[in-house]
């Protein structure tokens, strides 16, 4: 098969999964269609300034060739190029792929010592914090030192702050603020456009069905971006 031949079937491809994405909203052409997608998906987003060079090839193989002749024929790399992304439209990489691995948590009841012991020995910042089985929110670094630096400014003894059970030192504004919850089938780009929407978040926490209260099978930091981007390369 030649790269020209490949080179447009990817194309439809990505054309048709485009038209599905943006749900056949007006008679667009495909430059338009990966402006509006871009707006809403991110891996078009992320390949938009590809796309719109593809659709001017693409325009110039159909519409210039002759019977003789193709007037251009893709370069390798720009064939793999847009298969790959006919690929990620059409079955994006789920969470789903990463190893699933244990995640260290604390006890609702324990005293924040046991987390601040826990996170020394695992060297986990952010700690699930559970209560009869199901996650009541994350402690994370940010949340110890601030209860410490409170209770202090109130003339409290560090004693007594350790003392304090887990549950009563985590907050519900954390999980909006600094952490984000999705479930083992969103995509792996949802998981990196989170990280670039929120400079902020501290974790994205992996459950079954994306719900607080299920098991959590993978927490994801800062540091797990590179392996994400590679899922994606790969």
């Amino acid at each position: 098969m030649s790269n020209a031949i490949e080179f447009i079937s990817s194309y439809n491809k990505i054309d048709a999964r485009l038209r599905a994405l943006y749900r056949g909203k007006g008679n667009l052409n495909f430059t338009d269609l990966v402006r509006r997608c871009a707006e809403f998906d991110p891996t078009v987003k992320r390949y938009a300034e590809e796309l719109l060079s593809f659709a001017r090839l693409r325009n110039a193989i159909v519409h210039e060739s002759k019977k003789e002749y193709v007037i251009a024929e893709p370069c390798d790399e720009a064939t793999r190029l847009i298969a790959h992304i006919a690929d990620l439209l059409s079955s994006p990489p789920r969470l789903s792929v990463l190893k699933p691995k244990s995640v260290a948590g604390v006890g609702a009841e324990e005293p924040l010592s046991e987390a601040i012991r826990m996170g020394a020995r695992t060297g986990y910042s952010n700690l699930p914090v559970y209560r009869n089985g199901r996650m009541v929110g994350v402690l994370g670094d940010r949340r110890v030192v601030r209860a410490l630096g409170r209770a202090l400014e109130r003339g409290e003894g560090v004693e007594e702050v350790l003392k304090r059970p887990c549950g009563e030192v985590v907050a519900e504004e954390d999980m909006q603020r600094f952490y984000k919850i999705l479930s083992q089938n969103d995509t792996v780009q949802s998981a990196l456009e989170a990280f670039e929407e929120n400079r902020k978040l501290s974790a994205i926490i992996v459950t079954e069905t994306g719900f607080a209260g299920d098991k959590i099978v993978d927490l994801l930091t800062a540091a797990d971006i590179p392996r994400l981007l590679k899922l994606l390369e790969e």
